[in-house]
């Protein structure tokens, strides 16, 4: 019987694994892919602070950062809604930071963990699909769709594989948006200078994120609208785009892979059940908006990794030990799911008479200097 088995080599599994590594425990990690294999596809990510300082405790941001486009800091947000007053700016100097996060390429990060797995030597199973995890008072088994037969036991059983669909009896709730998100790369002139833009537009959420020399965009609105603005040329796109940035963001001149998907809150309403915890997507989906969902999913990999090192090897997996463990994610994780849920629903509807709450809202965000410094904290580290 292992120690901890973890379902999932992406970001979030590799993260635990890695945070265990010097541990005298016997961990192994499933991966769907073949060995060798590399991610066909390329996405955005916005990483916290917080996010890059976990991922240099694993020795893996140095690979990161050298890799080309790898990481681009985010040294200011720029914050507005269309059709109203205010506005605000956030600035890593003030809070004595080089950048108040990073936009990452999903394939470098995912490249530069399973370097540092393969440093490490943890031991990683791939071409392994995990059919169903479920758990006893005394061990936790993983059923696999392509093994021999016997499932693996342990004594905690980690699943971060996305969805936490495997979790035997798991209950969670799903919140539907009815929106989509256009996800593309956006050239403009001046290029990317360290500024990432969001917008509060009348159709949904905009936001454009600095991605070497171009910006990542993730705006949200109805599937209707973008099956249509999917429809339309670039240049017809980028005239709707900027319309809706308005004058404050720069000049948009191209854009590039244009792509959709589907905008919904999931969560789990118990991340820890009998000897198995999920963590990052398989314990909640967020909405893009603020970025905060990859972030919650790092923290929830390194607080279980600290959950386990301090405990004896006979304690992990019980429930008092996965106890602490749901109670101490617990103000970080609600205030993640509260947090993006609450944006969406305030900011990204446009009601005439919301507009004046937001304008002050962000005007006072504005002008209070500790106010802003306690939120761009919350934003790079999360709630305790």
């Amino acid at each position: 019987m292992h120690d901890i088995v973890i379902v999932g080599a992406g970001p979030v599994g590799a993260t635990l694994a890695l945070a265990l590594r010097d541990a005298d425990l016997d961990v192994v990690v499933l991966d769907t892919r073949a060995r060798g294999r590399t991610l066909r596809g390329d996405r955005s990510l916005a990483l916290s602070h917080g996010a890059r300082l976990i991922l240099e405790r694993q020795g893996v941001w140095p690979e990161l950062a050298a890799t080309p486009g790898g990481a681009t800091p985010i040294a200011e947000i720029d914050i507005s809604q269309a059709g109203g007053f205010g506005m605000t700016r956030l600035r890593a100097a003030d809070v004595g930071l080089p950048a108040l996060g990073y936009v990452a390429s999903y394939r470098a990060l995912q490249a530069a963990l399973d370097a540092a797995l393969a440093r490490a030597r943890v031991a990683v199973r791939h071409d392994v699909s995990a059919t169903s995890v479920g758990g006893t008072a005394a061990y936790a088994a993983v059923e696999l769709a392509n093994g021999d037969g016997q499932p693996l036991l342990a004594r905690l059983v980690a699943v971060a594989d996305g969805t936490g669909g495997v979790v035997a009896g798991a209950t969670r709730t799903r919140h539907d948006y009815g929106q989509v998100a256009i996800v593309a790369k956006v050239a403009t002139d001046p290029k990317p200078d360290g500024v990432a833009w969001e917008r509060f537009a009348s159709a949904g959420p905009i936001a454009l994120l600095p991605e070497g020399d171009r910006y990542g965009l993730v705006w949200s609105m109805s599937t209707a609208l973008a099956e249509k603005r999917l429809a339309q040329d670039d240049a017809a796109f980028l005239g709707d785009l900027a319309h809706q940035l308005g004058s404050r963001a720069p000049r948009l001149v191209g854009v590039t892979d244009r792509r959709t998907f589907p905008l919904v809150l999931e969560f789990a309403r118990e991340t820890a059940r009998s000897r198995c915890v999920a963590l990052g997507n398989a314990a909640q989906t967020l909405h893009p908006v603020a970025g905060q969902g990859f972030n919650v999913g790092l923290r929830d990999a390194y607080g279980l990794a600290q959950a386990i090192l301090d405990s004896p090897p006979d304690a992990i997996g019980t429930r008092a030990m996965l106890d602490l463990y749901a109670g101490s994610r617990r103000t970080d994780r609600m205030a993640g799911i509260a947090f993006t849920h609450g944006l969406v629903e305030i900011f990204g509807s446009d009601v005439a008479w919301l507009r004046w709450p937001r304008g002050l809202a962000l005007t006072f965000l504005d002008a209070v200097l500790p106010a802003k410094r306690a939120f761009s904290r919350a934003m790079m580290f999360g709630l305790r």
